[in-house]
C-alpha cells in the first residue's frame, strides 16, 4: 500500500509529547543552539575510517552494518536511544560525538528550527534520486534538505488469538479487554500514544483541548493500570511472542517479528484510528565524520541495502526498487503491508486524514 508521507503531520511511536517538548525546552533555557551548517557536495572518498551512528535500539541489522564496513572500510560505532526526547536532550545539552541520528518526522522540524541539523544537499548524492515520489517532499523536510527516509510504520495493538478470544478490533475493545487479563497486558510508556489511544476509544479526537475529554482519558488509563504487566515501548516483541503479555500496544513491524516466533500473534489496525510515523537519517551539527556519514546515507539509499534493513526490522521503506528485494512472506503479511482499507484508518496528530477536523 502506498504511503503518502507528504500528508503525515505528526505521527510517531515513542514521540515526544507536547507536554514533554515544553518540559525539555524549559529545562534547557539558556543553552546556546548552534546554527545549521551550510550544505556541501557528496564526498569523493572516505575521510578516516570511523562513523558514529546514534539510532533507536534494536532498529538496524548488525549484519548490514558489517557489510557496509566490508564494502567501504568505514567502521560503524552504534549508540542507541529509546525516544526522540532522549536524543534531542542529549544533542541540546552539547553532545557532539554523533555523525548520524534517526529523528522521527515531527522531530526533524523541531531540530531544524533549533539549528541542530546540517543541510545535506541530497541531490548531489549518487543514489539521491532513488526516493519514492511520496517520500521526496514531506511536510517536515520539504525538498529533503536535512534528511533521507529510513523506515516507516503505524501504531496499533497486538494479541495472542489462542489467549484473547474476544478478537478486539478497536481501541475501545482493547481497553475494555485489559481487566480480563490481569498481569498479562502492556501499554507504551509514551504518554502521548496512550492518551491518544484512550481518547480514540471514547470517540474523541486525539488533539482535543477539552479538559472534560482529557480527564475522561486519564480516568480510563488509571482504571486499567492495576491489570498491567508492563508499561514499556521496547521489548514487546518478546513479551508478545512468549505470552508474558497477551494483549499489548504494538508497532506493526514489531508485531510482524513477534509473529515469526509465534503464529498466534495478531496485529490490529484499530478501526477508531491510529497514528502514522516515519523515521529519517540526518547529520547533526557538530558531526566529526561528515563525509563518512554521507557515504553511509548514500549507501542506505541503494534498494538492496535498505531492503535488508526492512527485512530485518519488519518495517517498510521509502526507496524505489527495494520492493523486489523484500521477503515475499513479509510483503504478504498485512502487519507489514496494510491494505487500502487499513491505511485509511491511519492519521496523524495534525489536521490530515480527518484526524483532528
Amino acid at each position: 500500500m502506498k504511503l503518502d508521507i507528504s500528508k503525515i503531520t505528526m505521527g510517531r511511536r515513542k514521540r515526544l509529547s507536547i507536554i514533554g517538548v515544553a518540559a525539555a525546552v524549559s529545562l534547557l533555557v539558556g543553552i546556546a543552539v548552534p546554527q545549521a551548517q551550510a550544505a556541501v557536495g557528496y564526498p569523493k572518498k572516505p575521510v578516516g575510517t570511523e562513523l558514529n551512528l546514534y539510532n533507536w535500539s534494536n532498529y538496524i541489522d548488525p549484519a548490514l552494518l558489517k557489510r557496509f564496513t566490508a564494502e567501504t572500510g568505514i567502521n560503524v560505532n552504534l549508540g542507541v536511544y529509546e525516544s526522540n526526547a532522549q536524543m534531542l536532550a542529549k544533542l541540546e545539552a552539547g553532545a557532539r560525538g554523533y555523525d548520524i541520528i534517526v529523528p522521527t518526522d515531527y522531530m526533524v522540524q523541531i531540530m531544524a528550527k533549533k539549528g541542530l541539523l546540517q543541510r545535506i544537499k541530497r541531490t548531489t548524492f549518487p543514489n539521491g534520486a532513488n526516493l519514492k515520489a511520496e517520500f521526496a517532499n514531506p511536510y517536515f523536510d520539504q525538498g529533503r534538505s536535512y534528511t533521507i527516509p529510513y523506515l516507516h510504520g503505524l501504531t496499533g495493538f497486538g494479541y495472542l488469538k489462542d489467549k484473547v478470544t474476544t478478537n478486539p478490533t478497536t481501541w475501545k475493545e482493547f481497553f475494555a479487554a485489559i481487566p480480563s487479563y490481569p498481569g498479562k497486558t502492556t501499554i507504551f510508556d509514551d504518554k502521548k500514544e496512550v492518551i491518544d489511544a484512550a481518547l480514540r476509544s471514547m470517540g474523541y479526537k486525539p488533539c482535543t483541548r477539552s479538559v472534560v475529554q482529557l480527564q475522561a482519558a486519564q480516568d480510563l488509563i488509571k482504571s486499567i493500570k492495576p491489570s498491567l504487566n508492563t508499561i514499556a515501548s521496547s521489548g514487546n516483541i518478546g513479551r508478545l511472542s512468549s505470552g508474558t503479555s497477551v494483549l499489548l500496544m504494538m508497532y506493526n513491524g514489531a508485531t510482524y517479528k513477534a509473529k515469526l516466533a509465534n503464529p498466534n500473534v495478531v496485529f490490529v489496525y484499530p478501526k477508531d484510528g491510529m497514528p502514522l510515523w516515519q523515521d529519517n537519517f540526518a547529520i547533526p551539527v557538530g558531526a566529526k565524520n561528515v563525509d563518512n556519514a554521507k557515504i553511509f546515507l548514500n549507501w542506505m539509499m541503494d534498494p538492496k541495502n535498505i531492503a535488508q534493513a526492512s527485512n530485518w526490522a519488519g518495517y517498510n521503506n521509502g526507496i524505489t526498487g527495494s520492493d523486489k528485494y523484500l521477503l515475499d512472506a513479509m510483503q504478504a503479511d498485512t502487519a507489514f503491508t496494510p491494505t487500502a482499507a487499513q491505511m485509511a484508518l491511519g492519521c496523524c496528530y495534525g489536521s490530515m486524514f480527518n484526524c483532528c477536523q
